[in-house]
């Protein structure tokens, strides 16, 4: 196929998160800070989304760049983890790829 000046192509690939449509998931669990929910259930889960935040703010990665770790994280482990224990997995993984330790 031969491409036209200015065109840009597009692939798509569904990853584990992706799962809207799909069935056999069960409920869709409360999403944290839900408007009948505490936005954290535990201070680690603070801690973790403060971590994130002051880690984004100095620069060390972007909000589309923990995004797409948490969305690159091994199916059964995003499958298996709660909300923020994504999160933290994910900064994890951003600290050693940026060789903070």
């Amino acid at each position: 196929m031969r491409r036209r000046p200015g065109w840009v192509s597009v692939v798509r690939v569904s990853r584990v998160h992706d799962v809207g449509g799909q069935t056999g998931f069960g409920p869709v669990p409360e999403i944290p800070g839900s408007q009948d929910s505490p936005p954290f259930h535990a201070d680690w889960e603070a801690r973790v989304y403060a971590l994130a935040g002051a880690l984004g703010r100095r620069g060390l990665f972007s909000g589309d760049e923990l995004r797409d770790t948490i969305e690159s994280l091994p199916p059964e482990r995003y499958l298996s983890a709660s909300y923020y224990e994504c999160w933290l997995e994910a900064l994890e993984i951003l600290v050693a790829r940026k060789g903070v330790a």
